[in-house]
């Protein structure tokens, strides 16, 4: 992030707002939104949002997959390795 360049006022959002979408797109970076000295929003590219979703996502199958080893629910790789065959080959 570049403090002078990727934060930005309301004002500034509201007078100039295709100059700064033009920047975040250009660059990639996030630009913080003030609005009376404090930060209150993020102005993001389509193209970075939906890959921290994509590993937002990601993150989030893994924590829920700790969660269940953690509480016994898993079966072994070769049983279910064993289980598809048995269902294919049938």
């Amino acid at each position: 992030m570049n403090l002078k360049e990727d934060i930005q006022s309301v004002t500034d959002l509201k007078t100039h707002p295709a100059s700064i979408l033009s920047h975040v797109n250009r660059t990639h970076r996030p630009t913080v939104i003030t609005q009376n000295g404090k930060a209150t929003a993020v102005v993001q590219d389509i193209q970075s949002y939906e890959a921290t979703r994509r590993t937002l996502m990601i993150l989030k199958l893994a924590a829920q997959g700790e969660t269940d080893i953690r509480a016994g629910r898993f079966k072994k790789q070769k049983d279910v390795f064993r289980y598809f065959d048995k269902k294919f080959h049938a």
